[in-house]
């Protein structure tokens, strides 16, 4: 499971497709609804935070907003609770920039095309941009972040 800390934007189609499903899956066990994925360490952030189930329905609406620009047609009554404001998480810097050289890494393989977008949009905007449920602070990778990507990503 990868719940992005990115913006959807930085997303291919097949990443974004991907993060919706993901994402719901979340939303199943926040809402109790599976046996699986109880104690994957991504939920965390979602648990910790004041209310659950609005943060991942916040998370959810945001990417379905990606989806809906892009002319794709998510389905937006499989969110439980779709908010248009919730308490924002905190996000540290070092996650953010870890999890936007995982996805560079992706889209290199990937999607080429989208590589170059995304790294010319980095060069425009000279910050990676956070899903709107985060808000940056300082600080390194998440101590949950057990990615194998951590061996595998370069520092550059």
């Amino acid at each position: 499971m990868r719940l992005w800390s990115l913006h959807p934007h930085y997303l291919d189609r097949m990443g974004l497709c991907g993060l919706w499903m993901e994402a719901l899956l979340a939303q199943a066990v926040l809402l109790n609804r599976t046996r699986g994925w109880k104690s994957h360490p991504q939920l965390l952030r979602f648990k910790n935070h004041r209310v659950p189930v609005f943060a991942i329905g916040y998370y959810l609406l945001k990417i379905h907003e990606e989806a809906r620009r892009r002319g794709y047609s998510f389905d937006l009554s499989k969110i439980n609770r779709p908010r248009g404001i919730v308490e924002k998480i905190k996000l540290t810097n070092g996650q953010l920039f870890y999890e936007f050289k995982i996805l560079k890494e992706r889209m290199k393989k990937r999607d080429p095309m989208k590589y170059r977008e995304i790294l010319k949009l980095e060069e425009e905007v000279q910050c990676v941009e956070p899903h709107p449920l985060f808000t940056l602070v300082e600080g390194d990778v998440e101590p949950w972040e057990r990615s194998y990507w951590r061996s595998r990503v370069p520092d550059n």
